[in-house]
């Protein structure tokens, strides 16, 4: 069953569009571990606390792979003996070199010596003497800057706060600031399977509350509410949040665990 976020009115599982009001239904879908109906885009199951972001990938598909074509080698040619004839040789590589006379010598001649080189005349260029430089003026001594003025006492500097949630207890007026640690913040009494983060237990008419009661989901600024099976249900603004369903918190929102507003809560923000 859909619960309408416009005005709470139950319709059946699979309905797009409510029945009372016409407004667009949110999509829904099964936890793949305890087969719950969430909403599509819940990233947690309402009922066991399931990651439904954790879902495995389906396994890509292997790329189809081509088969090999054989290479095709054109046959040799077997070439004309008739060109063999026509042109022997007709690039000149099988010629051999024509062969080189020897070089003829006369012992009674003497060598003739090796050609004289006469130096390089080396020119001497007289010094000019030239007069010395002059001496660069030395630079002014500039004054050094005066000191920056320091700020005024009693002027603090402007720091950005993060913002902080907080539960208000109305029976009692105690405040109780939500961990900003977690993202999922349980909301209940101890047991063995889900330790709560705020413990109700020691609030008066507690025994209404379950010990796995509901779950405070914090998404970048946003905080959503949501019932996670407890037996006496839980209520927004006096109207009942149906398992599975969750309620986008603003401050002063008035949050009741349990029937008869009896274990009541105020949302703020600072």
């Amino acid at each position: 069953m859909i619960v309408c976020p416009n005005c709470n009115h139950p319709n059946p599982n699979g309905a797009v569009q409510c029945e009372a009001c016409y407004t667009p239904l949110p999509a829904t879908s099964n936890c793949p571990n305890c087969g719950a109906t969430v909403q599509a885009d819940a990233a947690f199951c309402g009922q066991c606390g399931f990651n439904l972001h954790s879902a495995a990938a389906p396994a890509p598909v292997a790329a189809t792979v081509a088969p090999e074509v054989p290479l095709q080698v054109p046959p040799l040619v077997t070439p004309d003996p008739l060109l063999d004839l026509l042109q022997p040789d007709a690039l000149g590589i099988n010629q051999q070199p024509a062969p080189v006379p020897p070089t003829v010598t006369d012992e009674s001649t003497p060598p003739s010596p090796p050609p004289t080189v006469a130096p390089a005349p080396v020119v001497v260029e007289a010094a000019i003497s030239s007069p010395p430089p002059e001496p660069e003026p030395a630079p002014e001594s500039q004054p050094a800057p005066p000191p920056a003025p320091a700020a005024p006492a009693g002027v603090a500097r402007t720091q950005l706060q993060q913002v902080t949630a907080r539960l208000v207890h109305i029976q009692s007026d105690r405040e109780i600031e939500l961990p900003q640690s977690l993202s999922v913040i349980h909301l209940g009494k101890p047991n063995d399977r889900i330790p709560p983060d705020i413990d109700v237990s020691g609030f008066s008419n507690s025994e209404i509350v379950s010990r796995i009661h509901a779950d405070i989901r914090v998404e970048g600024d946003a905080f959503y509410i949501e019932d996670v099976g407890s037996s006496n249900g839980t209520y927004i603004n006096n109207l009942p949040l149906l398992p599975g369903n969750r309620h986008r918190l603003r401050p002063g929102d008035r949050i009741s665990l349990g029937k008869g507003d009896l274990v009541t809560f105020i949302f703020q923000l600072t």
